[in-house]
């Protein structure tokens, strides 16, 4: 056995997921999925989540494993508290567990490349790349480079990335290659057989459009593929409307380190901001491993981890990667309610900036300390006077009442940045644009749900126009929901899976 303690590990524990995520119940949340296979089991190696809610960081203290024998089975082992950074590197600081990958070398030993804040470095980013050996997945682990990381902002050469992400190749011909980045900056480099020592200098990986990061190579009927969390942004992206949503993207080269030309996207955004995948070939079928928000309790810095089957299209060369449509666990039968916007689809008067996300304003979340893309706004420097948004129903529906949550980091009355709008009215379409009757309501104050009253209409659109606060130039305006509201309750119609025409010629 390998010199070293094992890490203080929790219990394990065998969990039978009803679905995706694998753990859905909240008491714990898994992140960025590392699948591996050995032998008969399919490993995940994930990040720990730990952020309270409302707490928009990476609160990650350590390192999980899941495995199973058959992921169709839905049956798990789950060891928590798997490793901490500061148990196996002496020279690393607690915390900020990002992801990393096991890796098989070929002296069957298992080599785990960690991301990990360097202690006592003068370094502008103090994240750096360690390297630790186990005889079997489980450990226990010992540092495999006691001096220190294998690749930081000063080695082997300066650089002046984040050094996070890293995924590692073994190549049929023994030869071993690593890549890593984030923030745009994707880095590739050979090691020697020793699976430590870097070889040669590293480069800048180019090709892969939109890449951010998260970067995962692997190898499939001699061509190389590499998937990656890309954030092109715009109206029109195969990728994402909202640039800090990412999605699943990827690209092949006919040699490990490139020239790599981009494929497409493998997975649109999910129901976290950030995207982590890896993907693998166990017993015959390739599947996914991926993180979300969708456990109970979830949200962006509170993700898990779920698993779908991948799926190829070999009647085209190189092999492309299928489209993946997520699953999720059963969810149970929505409570009947009031509001009907989530069977509408949205349009407004402005081109949304890529900061933000129209599909947020009938999405039924309401966050105390919301990120950009939940909510529509109008802010581009340039800001529009009396901007609208719109909700359109595929058959007509009767309505009276309606609420709406504004974001504001300015005050009311300001002409700069997202500011509380002087005034809103509601409109709806009947052979032209009306004012609703007797409307009453319609405050302004930003943090909380303001509801309007009204003489029932039955329309299929409804317009919400709002008087931008300042007298020219013109703060932002933000709304982070809007609710429409019918006579009635009754259980909300599924979310349209294709906009609804617009109204102008009913």
């Amino acid at each position: 056995m390998l010199p070293g303690a094992a890490c203080a590990q929790t219990a394990p524990e065998t969990v039978t997921s009803q679905g995706n995520p694998i753990l859905a119940d909240g008491r714990s949340y898994t992140t960025d999925p590392a699948p591996l296979v050995d032998g008969e089991t399919l490993y995940i190696l994930t990040g720990r989540d730990e952020a309270a809610p409302e707490v928009n960081d990476f609160i990650m203290p350590e390192w999980q494993l899941l495995a199973t024998k058959d992921p169709a089975s839905r049956k798990w082992e789950h060891i928590p508290g798997f490793i901490h950074p500061e148990d196996v590197f002496a020279w690393a600081e607690p915390t900020r567990a990002y992801a990393g990958q096991i890796v098989k070398g070929a002296d069957g030993c298992f080599y785990f490349y960690a991301p990990v804040i360097e202690r006592n470095s003068d370094a502008k980013d103090k994240f750096a790349i360690g390297v630790a050996v186990a005889e079997s997945v489980r450990g226990p682990w010992r540092d495999a480079h006691p001096a220190g990381p294998i690749i930081s902002q000063k080695l082997p050469v300066a650089n002046g990335i984040q050094n996070i992400d890293p995924t590692v190749l073994l190549d049929d011909d023994g030869r071993v290659y690593i890549y890593w980045g984030t923030f745009g900056q994707l880095r590739g480099m050979e090691l020697e057989r020793d699976m430590i020592t870097p070889k040669g200098g590293e480069r800048r990986i180019e090709g892969l459009t939109g890449f951010f990061e998260a970067p995962w190579i692997f190898k499939r009927q001699g061509v190389y593929y590499l998937l990656y969390a890309g954030n092109k942004a715009g109206p029109d992206s195969d990728c994402t409307p909202a640039v800090y949503h990412a999605c699943q993207a990827w690209g092949t080269a006919t040699s490990p380190l490139g020239p790599w030309t981009y494929r497409g996207v493998a997975l649109r955004p999910v129901s976290s901001t950030t995207s982590h995948a890896g993907i693998v070939e166990f017993k015959g079928k390739w599947y996914i491993a991926y993180h979300t928000a969708d456990a109970v309790g979830g949200g962006h810095f509170r993700r898990s981890v779920a698993i779908d089957r991948l799926e190829w299209d070999d009647s085209v060369s190189p092999a492309s990667i299928r489209p993946v449509v997520p699953t999720r666990v059963p969810q149970p039968v929505p409570v009947p309610t009031r509001n009907i916007a989530g069977a509408a689809s949205a349009a407004s008067s402005n081109l949304v900036p890529v900061q933000y996300w129209i599909a947020a304003l009938n999405d039924g979340k309401v966050r105390e300390n919301p990120l950009p893309p939940e909510m529509w706004g109008t802010w581009n420097g340039n800001n529009p006077k009396q901007p609208w948004v719109e909700y359109r129903w595929d058959k007509p529906v009767t309505i009276d009442g309606a609420r709406i949550q504004f974001f504001a980091d300015q005050p009311a009355g300001s002409g700069n940045g997202v500011a509380p709008p002087a005034a809103w009215h509601l409109e709806y379409w009947d052979k032209g644009w009306k004012p609703v009757r007797g409307a009453s309501g319609s405050g302004t104050a930003p943090g909380a749900l303001q509801a309007v009253r009204f003489a029932p209409v039955t329309t299929r659109c409804l317009r919400a126009v709002f008087d931008a606060s300042g007298s020219g130039p013109y703060a932002g305006v933000g709304v982070q929901e809007w609710e429409v509201l019918a006579p009635q309750p009754r259980v909300p119609a599924a979310a349209p899976g294709v906009a609804a025409a617009a109204c102008g010629k009913d």
